[in-house]
């Protein structure tokens, strides 16, 4: 098997999940078949009991050259490209053959619900939409299967890849300090000091008297003494009647030296060196530290999704959002334009999430809707889940508890390992097939 550079493999991950399962299975399930095909058509793959046509590789390397046209993408040199059009092929029958066997179920209402939705995306009544079908040579029946097909596929790859996923504290906590130096959260500690003067301009002997009497003091509290004490008899600053004690204070309101001296202590511990800053030395004490207040900003969206399929590409998908994103812009309504065409639950709601929190919703999802102001509409954005038109009807900052903050830190990181999670899963599942590559009759 040819190996692909690695930019290329997962720039091609986003692609083939932008390309639907639907469209691998455009003319249904197929049955074991003779080597040659009709119509001139041979077999270039037989995956457990799906095939692999000439035809249908022909088809796929052109839907890979314009959708990395008009992404942007650099293809490799057509070898490589037909190589890797026919793993991707291989990969979707893998897919659909274990989605099949797994166990999930799809109700005959879902079906129903997803036939009409495709209908609406494409304006068309079911009548219509059966004699389109017709014409593309594909029954109703046959179509059923394909979109039960791709829910089976979807609900498995969420099932399967996230179970794979192992987040540890470690990464939990980077997460959770990189948010909090984004948002400059700084906290508030409690400092006590004994401070002893250093005058301006001090002789040598002076500034050597003056640390000798600040260690001295350091080594009592080290032997035991009481450190509001010690305070109390030494230091030569404003808050020594209260042992020494500044206060709780934010952080980012302390000298910074001050704030780097104490940041390794627990509560209760003094610094084991003296400070020396231009005042003169000081003996620190971490007497309590408090966290930043714990808050998180939750955005109420709308969305419309549609999925693509057998009858809608994702370009096609995208256009009609794009369609509809400047009928709502010339008045018409978010709400009734999801009713109308939102394939997804929320459908029924207007296309309403109500209130999500970070973490909760995929990466590329998240990051559009963040980027919105308050009313805002996305152009169209893509996510493993189909193309969404996205609007954020209000914000709002919620406190929330530490334990609810490693979640949605923990939902973040699972999220960014998606990708390498799913190309493992289809790596083992690949593993466990059938699969025998046929050269070109003679």
């Amino acid at each position: 098997m040819t190996e692909f550079p690695l930019n290329w493999r997962r720039a091609l991950f986003a692609l083939a999940l932008a390309l639907g399962i639907v469209n691998a299975w455009a003319q249904g399930p197929r049955p074991a078949a003779p080597a040659a095909a009709r119509g001139g058509d041979y077999i270039v793959a037989v995956v457990n009991q799906e095939l692999v046509t000439a035809a249908e590789l022909q088809g796929r390397i052109v839907r890979i050259r314009d959708e990395a046209t008009r992404a942007g993408m650099q293809l490799p040199p057509p070898g490589a490209l037909r190589q890797q059009a026919l793993e991707s092929l291989i990969d979707e029958r893998v897919l659909i053959t274990a989605a099949r066997d797994s166990g999930i179920r799809i109700d005959d209402s879902e079906i129903d619900r997803a036939v009409q939705a495709v209908a609406r995306q494409n304006q068309l009544t079911l009548p219509q939409l059966q004699e389109r079908l017709r014409q593309d040579g594909l029954d109703m029946a046959r179509f059923r299967t394909n979109l039960r097909d791709q829910l089976l596929v979807e609900r498995m790859r969420e099932r399967e890849v996230v179970s794979r996923i192992k987040v540890t504290d470690a990464e939990i906590d980077a997460v959770l300090a990189a948010r909090r130096a984004a948002s400059g959260a700084s906290g508030e500690v409690n400092i006590a000091q004994i401070l002893v003067t250093v005058p301006e301009g001090a002789s040598d002997a002076v500034i050597a008297e003056r640390r000798a009497r600040a260690e001295a003091a350091l080594a009592r509290v080290k032997g035991g003494e009481d450190f509001a004490a010690v305070a109390r008899d030494i230091s030569e600053d404003a808050n020594r009647a209260n042992g020494g004690e500044i206060g709780l204070r934010p952080t980012d309101r302390l000298p910074d030296v001050f704030v780097q001296t104490v940041q390794p202590l627990a509560p209760g511990q003094v610094a084991p060196q003296l400070l020396r800053s231009g005042a003169g030395f000081h003996v620190l004490k971490l007497v309590e530290r408090r966290s930043a207040g714990l808050t998180m900003q939750q955005t109420h969206a709308r969305h419309i999704l549609l999925r693509p399929s057998a009858e809608l590409t994702p370009e096609a998908a995208a256009t009609r959002l794009a369609q509809l994103k400047r009928t709502i812009a010339d008045g018409g309504s978010f709400e009734q334009a999801a009713r109308a065409n939102s394939q997804d639950a929320s459908a029924t709601a207007g296309g309403d999430l109500g209130w999500t929190s970070p973490g909760q919703l995929v990466g590329e999802f998240e990051e559009a809707m963040n980027a919105l102001p308050i009313g805002g509409i996305s152009d169209p954005v893509t996510t493993r889940f189909g193309v969404h038109l996205i609007q954020v009807v209000e914000r709002r900052s919620v406190p929330v508890d530490p334990r609810q903050l490693r979640e949605q830190a923990r939902n973040i990181v699972r999220e960014q390992k998606f990708e390498d999670a799913y190309m493992e899963w289809i790596r083992d599942l690949r593993g466990r097939a059938y699969i025998e590559l046929r050269d070109a009759p003679q």
